[in-house]
């Protein structure tokens, strides 16, 4: 916190959006913030709903004793517009020995407060849920910077993979990695440590078998259907991964980004197929879409032991890759 002087202190500070983890941590740092300018701040916390403009004008109002106030709003959205007014007037004009933090879900409800705000000069923070897989990417990724390490995409992915997308969950085991490592965090790093513990999707069983790894694709796959994984989005990421890795070569050379909007796909994954794609030949990814199209179709018409034909799928397509016909 060094550095931090009452004037950099953001009188007003808006947290906007439904991530508690994200709501909770902008008012945890506001806190640390303030009581490194001030070991002695008076912090409040109140909810919107349950206050008056009476009270919130005393609050606000200079203290007979002085010193520095932290007052925190929760659930601003549900804010009555008598105190909306009064709040509102206040930001034209705060106090500067006061900060105001205002947590608002950021949805419709209370909008008008939430844009008066903004538009007073608020200090906006962030705080709405991750809406992609992209989006968590780059999550996990700040995540670990912030721990002080650094990480890759595929690593970013990989975590992903092991711990799902519950981003309390994410950001505990980015924390836990870089404690427990040298900070430089890989796909094979993620891989080490939480091997036997991965909550394994098809795209898992998936990437290991279009790279020809059988034992870590049958691996996962036995985990996956252990875990209860349904059988059908298993077929399906192997026939996505197929399909991708073949449509991704036929385009030829070309930098992802270059080839992201001819092919309609997001770069990263153009990035991956070109990687999974190498030893690959036509005639081998002709032959693992065949492969594919079978596993699919035994697995949806209700094969007896659809565990068996993906396990077949996995040796065959790897068996493809490897040139091999049986």
């Amino acid at each position: 916190m060094g550095g931090v002087t009452p004037a950099s202190l953001a009188p007003i500070l808006l947290v906007l959006g439904d991530e508690e983890l994200l709501a909770t941590r902008a008012v945890t740092e506001a806190v640390a913030k303030v009581r490194s300018v001030d070991p002695e701040v008076d912090v409040r916390e109140y909810q919107a709903s349950a206050l008056t403009v009476g009270e919130i004008a005393e609050m606000l109002s200079p203290s007979l004793f002085g010193g520095r106030r932290l007052l925190i709003l929760r659930s601003g959205q549900d804010a009555r517009k008598d105190l909306v007014a009064a709040l509102l007037a206040y930001a034209k004009n705060p106090d500067p020995e006061v900060q105001l933090l205002v947590l608002h879900l950021g949805g419709a409800k209370g909008k008008a407060f939430a844009d008066g705000l903004r538009a007073a000069g608020a200090t906006v923070v962030p705080a709405t849920k991750l809406k992609g897989h992209r989006d968590r990417v780059a999550f996990v990724r700040d995540e670990i910077r912030r721990a002080g390490g650094k990480c890759t995409d595929d690593a970013a992915e990989a975590l992903i993979a092991a711990v799902g997308n519950d981003m309390r969950e994410l950001a505990a085991a980015c924390s836990q990695l870089v404690a427990d490592t040298d900070g430089r965090i890989s796909a094979e790093t993620v891989s080490r440590y939480y091997r036997g513990r991965v909550e394994v999707t098809g795209f898992t069983v998936a990437d290991a078998t279009m790279v020809g790894d059988v034992p870590a694709a049958l691996e996962a796959l036995r985990w996956a259907l252990h875990v209860g994984v349904d059988p059908v989005p298993i077929a399906d990421a192997l026939a996505d991964g197929v399909r991708t890795v073949a449509r991704v070569a036929s385009a030829g050379r070309g930098s992802p980004y270059q080839l992201a909007s001819s092919l309609g796909m997001p770069a990263w994954k153009i990035e991956r197929a070109q990687r999974q794609g190498r030893g690959w030949t036509p005639e081998g990814l002709v032959r693992a879409m065949q492969v594919a199209a079978e596993c699919n179709a035994a697995v949806k018409g209700g094969s007896d032991d659809r565990a068996y034909a993906l396990e077949r799928a996995v040796f065959s397509v790897a068996a493809a890759r490897q040139g091999s016909t049986r």
